[in-house]
C-alpha cells in the first residue's frame, strides 16, 4: 500500500502495484499446481497404501514366511504411501509454500520407498519360486505347498504392481512440484518487496520561494 500526501495535507492511499503483481503470482501458482490434479494423485496414493497393506494379510496367514513379511515391507511402505497421499490433499485445499516444500520431501520419501520395495518384492520373489505341482497318489491332487506357493506368488505380484503405480504417481508429483518450486520462490522473492514498500509515504516535491 503506498500513501500520497498532497500539499494541502489531503492523504490519498495509491494502489500497491507489487500487491496487485502478488495476488496475481499467488493465483497464477495455485492454478498451477490444481492444473496437476494434486487431489486425484493423492486419493490415488491413498488408496494403493490401503490395498498394498490388505493385500498384504494373508501372506502373515500361510505357513510360509519369507523377506517381504519378515521385514513387513507392505505395512511400512503402505503407511509411506498413504501420508504422501493426505499431504498431497492439503497441498490441493492450502496452497503455499511450506506445504509444497513438505509435500516435494514426503513425495520423494514414496519415491524412494518404492524403489526399495520393489527391489525386496522382486528379489524375494525370485528367491522363493513357485513350488511345482506333484501329485498325490491318495489326494490325486497337488501337494500344499504348491498352493501356498502359489498363493504367495500371487500376493506379492499384486503387490508389486501396486508399488510400481505408487512409484510412477510420486515420479510425476515430485516432477510437477519440483517445476513449481522455483515459481514460489519468486513469490516469496516478491512478498518481500510488498513488505517493504508497504508503508512508503510519497511526498510531492516542495515549490521553490520566491
Amino acid at each position: 500500500m503506498a500513501v500520497a500526501v498532497s500539499r494541502d495535507l489531503t492523504v490519498q492511499v495509491l494502489e500497491d502495484v507489487n500487491a496487485v503483481k502478488l495476488a496475481d503470482r499467488q493465483q497464477a501458482l495455485k492454478a498451477a499446481i490444481q492444473k496437476g490434479e494434486p487431489k486425484s494423485l493423492g486419493v490415488s496414493q491413498v488408496m494403493l497404501g490401503l490395498m498394498v497393506m490388505s493385500y498384504s494379510i494373508p501372506l502373515h496367514c500361510i505357513p510360509q514366511t519369507t523377506e517381504v513379511v519378515n521385514l513387513g515391507v507392505p505395512w511400512w511402505s503402505g503407511l509411506v504411501f498413504i501420508t504422501a497421499g493426505v499431504v498431497a490433499l492439503i497441498l490441493d485445499k492450502k496452497c503455499s509454500l511450506k506445504i509444497l516444500q513438505l509435500c516435494l520431501m514426503v513425495s520423494a520419501l514414496s519415491l524412494v520407498v518404492s524403489v526399495v520395495a520393489v527391489i525386496i518384492y522382486s528379489v524375494d520373489m525370485n528367491k522363493h519360486p513357485e513350488v511345482p505341482c506333484t501329485i498325490d497318489s491318495h489326494a490325486h491332487s497337488c501337494s500344499e505347498q504348491h498352493y501356498v506357493s502359489k498363493l504367495s506368488k500371487g500376493l506379492k505380484s499384486s503387490l508389486l504392481l501396486f508399488t510400481l503405480a505408487q512409484l510412477v504417481i510420486s515420479s510425476i508429483i515430485c516432477f510437477l512440484l519440483f517445476r513449481q518450486r522455483r515459481n514460489f520462490g519468486l513469490y516469496t522473492s516478491l512478498t518481500d518487496a510488498t513488505q517493504r514498500d508497504s508503508y512508503a509515504v510519497i511526498t510531492p516535491p516542495t515549490a521553490p520561494d520566491n
